[in-house]
């Protein structure tokens, strides 16, 4: 009997079952005319959830182990199966695995291909490159199609494509779904109308700007009067965020939304692809929001909802903005590039809780928390006009309790403690709790559209499945808060996995170069806590489950390589 592992993925949670796919990929990897005859079976799964077919499988957690696992001669399995090629291989993703599986000596099958894939075999080779081309064009006639659609429909029909309402509005029904498929499974349109609570605050903030406030003096005059920022009037859709006073960025993303004139506006961002490191394509892109130009907004022909403030009033404020970038005579103090900072990102402020800005003074790097510089003053937080703590006096103690703490003889028991933590964590039982509300409204929702389909009343049907569909985009905003805050729980496997490379990450972390240590403590899934008040800095370390530490090429983290 020959043992098979099986290779899948399924895009998103949200638009396809996990299961179904699963189920359907592996019907036809075990299909009569491929495994089956060759007496085949299934002893190991590696199926991707929610990941693109884009990402190489470097950066797909399960197709990543199954590389791994070719590597392992006691891998349990004799060859590989997968029941779709489009879904697993994308562009050339073909051409920079397969020859993995033929290095270890591992058979991949394919339907397509019936039976084994051969490396000697040019007619192979090339319908799987037509494959992974047809998954790219796929891919891509797909984005063409929704994109174009979307203009359109934001352009002609001013229909409202979703998102979270900006600051002003609410969300209101705007009538049943022009598909007839999804009006009968009770979906409707929604347009944006004026939230009583916050509208008078939009009219406000453009008032006083218009009258030769700035954006700090809106800020503080807003909090100073008791009316709540955005993120502390939507707690639901802003858990990250602190909500303790308004900011100069909201006030100026306020001036800047074209929406509070009436129309709906589209596409003021973009997705672009940029390689993730131009000397190794195969790493694939990452995705990285941008800001179109205002010329290349799409604004709906006509007014679509009530309007909050006048077009004239919006061109105005713009042109007021804009003034001071059309200064020429200002001079602006060019900013370096080529500083290093060993713990960006990596350090907050214990009474904010933002992260603190690298800066360096006398030549050497700080970090600094400036929040009264772009938070207004607010009697709920004591906060000093600038937290600043030299990054020197920081390493060389963080140093020696990473040394002390993940040395090779007291690896394994930090591992085994931060797995018992996680075990207890009271986190773990909230998103268990999630888990049981979105469950419990997937159940009331089948259970609505089963009555809708019995003949009940539309109307009440329809508020029923709305408040569940609400319930449940507030579970799934819980449960990516807390997987998010606490990663997955460790496995001996984990633990045995990352005895290995923490050990080593440990002694290059000693013989690093500070302006080089920076991966090395994102390795330690490190986070640091400035409590400037006590002079002192809390240490958490959650160490993933995936981190890999390998040599770079270019010599990154060895100063003597060239």
């Amino acid at each position: 009997m020959v043992h098979f592992a099986f290779a899948g993925r399924c895009s998103t949670e949200d638009l396809q079952d996990p299961e179904t796919s699963r189920n359907w990929q592996l019907t036809r990897a075990r299909a009569r005319a491929l495994i089956e005859p060759a007496g085949g079976d299934i002893v190991a799964e590696y199926f991707d959830v929610g990941h693109s077919r884009a990402l190489p499988w470097k950066r797909r957690p399960q197709a990543a182990a199954l590389l791994d696992a070719l590597r392992n001669p006691d891998r349990g399995f004799d060859a590989v199966v997968i029941g779709e090629p489009q879904r697993t291989f994308y562009g050339n993703q073909f051409g920079n695995t397969f020859p993995l599986f033929v290095h270890f000596g591992v058979p991949l099958w394919v339907p397509e291909v019936g039976g084994p894939i051969d490396p000697n075999n040019e007619a192979h080779d090339l319908v799987m490159s037509v494959f992974g081309g047809m998954s790219k064009g796929e891919r891509n006639r797909i984005k063409i199609r929704v994109r174009t659609a979307m203009a359109s429909q934001a352009q002609i029909e001013g229909r409202y494509l979703g998102g979270r309402p900006p600051y002003g509005y609410r969300i209101g029904d705007a009538g049943p779904h022009p598909n007839p498929a999804k009006a009968a499974d009770g979906k409707r349109l929604h347009r944006l109308e004026p939230d009583p609570e916050t509208a008078w605050v939009v009219v406000r903030i453009f008032t006083e700007y218009l009258r030769g406030k700035g954006f700090y003096a809106i800020a503080e005059s807003l909090t100073c009067d008791g009316i709540p920022c955005p993120s502390a009037h939507d707690r639901v859709r802003n858990p990250h965020r602190p909500g303790h006073a308004w900011s100069k960025g909201a006030v100026r993303a306020i001036l800047a939304n074209p929406r509070y004139t009436g129309h709906e506006v589209w596409n003021k961002q973009r997705k672009d692809e940029v390689l993730l490191d131009i000397d190794d394509v195969t790493l694939g892109h990452r995705t990285k929001l941008t800001w179109n130009a205002p010329e290349q907004w799409i604004w709906s022909a006509q007014p679509v909802h009530e309007p909050l403030i006048s077009q004239a009033t919006f061109t105005r404020a713009q042109t007021k903005r804009q003034a001071r970038r059309t200064q020429t005579h200002l001079e602006r103090k060019p900013r370096p590039t080529d500083r290093a900072y060993a713990l960006r990102g990596l350090i907050h402020c214990a009474l904010c809780h933002r992260k603190m800005q690298g800066t360096f003074n006398n030549g050497k790097p700080h970090y600094r928390c400036r929040y009264t510089a772009e938070y207004a003053k607010t009697t709920a937080l004591d906060h000093p006009l600038t937290v600043y703590v030299r990054e020197e006096l920081i390493l060389p103690a963080l140093d020696k309790w990473i040394a002390t703490t993940f040395a090779p003889g007291r690896l394994t028991t930090t591992l085994r403690a931060l797995q018992q933590q996680a075990t207890q964590s009271p986190d773990t039982t909230a998103a268990a709790a999630a888990r049981r509300t979105i469950t419990e409204c997937d159940r009331r929702i089948t259970q609505y559209r089963a009555a809708l389909d019995a003949g009940a009343d539309p109307l009440l049907v329809t508020t029923w499945i709305n408040q569940a569909q609400t319930e449940k985009a507030s579970a799934h905003q819980d449960l990516l808060a807390t997987t998010t805050a606490h990663p997955e729980i460790f496995t001996t496997e984990h633990i045995h996995h990352m005895v290995s490379v923490l050990g080593a990450m440990t002694d290059r972390l000693l013989a690093a170069a500070p302006e080089r240590k920076r991966p090395l403590y994102e390795g330690f899934g490190l986070k640091l806590a400035l409590d400037m008040q006590k002079r002192v800095v809390t240490v958490e370390s959650q160490p993933s489950q995936t981190c890999t530490y390998q040599e770079c090429p270019r010599g990154d983290l060895n100063p003597h390589a060239r």
